[in-house]
Formats: C-alpha cells, sequence, structure tokens
C-alpha cells in the first residue's frame, strides 16, 4: 500500500514527503487544504533566522520558524509550510538559549522519524475561500 504523498506547499520549491495513515487515492496535483503533524525529538529558541524546512525534497528533519500557538505539549510552527508540532516529553529535549517559546519567537525543531499529512475535505463551499472552517489549528499552506 502506499500510505505516503507528496506535498508541495503553495509558493515554496518544498517537495514534502509524508504519511497519510493510509492508502490515498485522492485527487493528485490539485490544491489540498491540510494539516501536517509532526513529533518534535528536540527543540531549541534560535534568535534569528529564517524560515525553512530541511531538506527541501523528502521527509522533514529539521523546521525552523516562528510560534503561532503554544500549549504544554504542542506547539504550532509556521516554516513554509505550518506544522503541528509534538513536543517532546522529555524536559531536557528543549533546550531555551534564547529565551522561553512564546507567540512570535522562532524556534528550531529536529523531527522524529514519521511526518503525518491530514488532508480535510470541504462538505460545503467555504464563505471564505482559504480559510479552513473545521476548528483546527495550524492549516497547512496548500499547494
Amino acid at each position: 500500500t502506499n500510505d505516503s504523498v507528496v506535498f508541495a506547499p503553495r509558493g515554496t520549491s518544498y517537495q514534502l514527503n509524508l504519511k497519510t495513515g493510509r492508502k490515498y487515492d485522492g485527487q493528485t496535483n490539485t490544491p489540498v487544504e491540510a494539516v501536517i503533524r509532526i513529533t518534535a525529538r528536540k527543540v531549541w529558541t534560535v534568535p534569528s533566522g529564517g524560515n525553512f524546512i530541511a531538506p527541501i525534497m523528502g521527509p522533514p528533519k529539521i523546521v525552523q520558524g516562528r510560534v503561532r500557538e503554544a500549549s504544554e505539549t504542542q506547539l504550532i510552527v509556521h516554516a513554509g509550510a505550518t506544522f503541528i508540532v509534538e513536543l517532546p516529553a522529555d524536559d531536557n529535549a528543549v533546550d531555551l538559549p534564547s529565551g522561553p517559546i512564546t507567540i512570535g519567537h522562532m524556534v528550531n525543531v529536529t523531527a522524529m522519524p514519521g511526518a503525518m499529512i491530514e488532508i480535510l475535505e470541504r462538505h460545503a463551499p467555504s464563505a471564505s475561500p482559504g480559510v479552513a472552517h473545521f476548528g483546527v489549528p495550524g492549516v497547512a499552506d496548500t499547494a
């Protein structure tokens, strides 16, 4: 079974290999709204730098971007695409050399293997295209 897809976030040259959790038999090469989930191996606060995903092609291993939302267990980070990041349970896996994790602060995340994509299906036309109405934070940029 093919349980992964290549996702190209709108406005980028990234081609991210992401797991779907089950065989994907939906449309390809069409715009979608999606949520990308990663589990962090390590998180650092960083003083500056750009938003990026490494590598450019393949499964995401490093995600650096600005925090859009934060809780005790997860972050929403915008880094070329928007990621829901599950924080590591080990306190030693979060390093704060540039201060605490706050909204708008830059973080660098080393991801565990197995980044997942959840493609959101619309059941009715949106009154505001491009804005998800599912109550799910961290909707990924689409391709």
